[in-house]
Parts: C-alpha cells; structure tokens; sequence
C-alpha cells in the first residue's frame, strides 16, 4: 500500500494541528481589526477635518472591536465545548444504559462503510472492549465529534483579540506622526501592505497562490475604505 505524498501530509498536519488552527485565527483578527478600522477611519475622515475627533474615535472603535472579537471568539468556542461535552455525556450514558444497541449503531456504520460481517464483529468485538475507545469511536463515527477540534475558548478570545487590535492600532499609527493631510494617504497605504502581507502569509498553511491571496485580500480593504470616505463624504454633506 502507498503512502501519501510528503507535501499532503504536511498540508493536512499543518491546516488541522494546533499551530494551523492559531495562524486561522491570527488572520481572522488581523483581517477584521484591519478592515474595520480602515473603514471606519476612512468615514470619519471624510466627515471631519479634526485631528483629534479622528484620533479619539478611531481609537475606541479599536478597543471596542477588540473587546467584542476577544468575547466573541471565547463565547462561541466556549459554547462548542459545551456542546461537545453535552455530547460525549449523553452517547457515555447510552453506552451505560443500552449497550447492545450501541453495538448496533456501530455495526450500521461500518456496513454503510462496506465492510464484511466477519470484518464488521471483529472490530466491533475489539473497540467495545474498552469503554473509552469505544466512546471516543462513537463520537467520532456516529456524531462527526473530534476532541482536538475543540479549541481552548481562553486561548482563542485572547489570541483573536490580541491580533485584532494589532490589525486595528496599525491604521491609526500615522495620524500620530504625519500631518493630517497626509495622515489618511499613509493609513490607508499602511492597511494595504499589512492585508496583502496577511493574505500572502496564510498561504503558507492554504498553498495557494500567495500573490493571489494577498491581493484578493488587500482589495477587499480598499473596497471598505472607499465604501467608508464615500458613506462619510455623503453624510457629512448633508448633515452641515
């Protein structure tokens, strides 16, 4: 029997390790601190003239962007392992409770599978054997339910919220140094590079086309950004 390609197997390991899992949510933060932040900024520069309603405003859409990606990304990978935990209870009482039907269950997989029925008792006979092999195999065969899958929701909040207020902080950096005429000009070229560097960089785990995915990804910031000043330019013209 062959074995798979070098390449795939580090593709695979990559994408579904932990350290996969960490650069997902890196550039999910990054990406959304990023576009956020550039529209929003972008609105409100074409709305006001003022240097520090610009500076103030952008830096509490960045603190409050980051607090509810941060407590989002914990609630929703907090209610999954919950899930998963209510799961594995319930499939561990009926293997308790009816273990004979339970045999059934996993008789009907791996039928489905095509396997023969001398096959089928064999493994059968082998994974009930023991209680935990024989929960973690119908959690995985029965309910689609992988452990590893389910991150830590501590580690994902504090780390999606970490790069989304990098991602957010870079397009404010300018106003800080440069006059405000050209402070936007620089915010904007600064969000550009950091997307196109974000999108090529996930390419290390994805193995596209790097230049692609930087662009498609930089391109969607710059469609928020025009989006942003054109929404800003309209609403400032009406409201004065």
């Amino acid at each position: 029997m062959g074995t798979a390609a070098p390449g795939m197997a580090e593709f695979e390991e990559g994408w579904h390790s932990p350290k996969g899992r960490a650069v997902r949510e890196v550039v999910f933060g990054m990406h959304d601190g990023l576009i956020t932040t550039l529209g929003f900024l972008s609105g409100v520069n074409a709305a006001t003239a003022s240097w520090r309603l610009i500076v103030i405003a952008g830096l509490a859409e960045a603190f409050a962007q980051t607090l509810a990606m941060g407590f989002g990304a914990y609630l929703s990978t907090k209610s999954e392992r919950e899930f998963y935990q209510r799961e594995i209870a319930r499939e561990r009482l009926e293997i308790e409770t009816a273990p004979e039907n339970e045999r059934d269950e996993m008789r009907q997989i791996y039928r489905s599978k095509g396997f023969s029925d001398d096959e089928i008792e064999i493994m059968v006979a082998r994974l009930t054997a023991n209680r935990e092999l024989w929960l973690k195999t119908m959690m995985t065969e029965e309910l689609g339910l992988i452990e590893e899958r389910f991150d830590n929701p501590l580690r994902v909040g504090l780390l999606i919220g970490a790069s989304s207020l990098v991602g957010a902080f870079l397009p404010i950096c300018p106003y800080f140094f440069l006059d405000l005429n050209w402070a936007f000009t620089a915010s904007v070229a600064v969000a550009a590079s950091a997307l196109f560097a974000t999108g090529a960089g996930k390419t290390v785990l994805t193995r596209k086309v790097w230049w692609r995915s930087g662009l498609e990804m930089m391109g969607v910031g710059l469609l928020v950004a025009v989006a942003g000043y054109g929404i800003g330019h309209l609403l400032g013209t009406l409201w004065q």
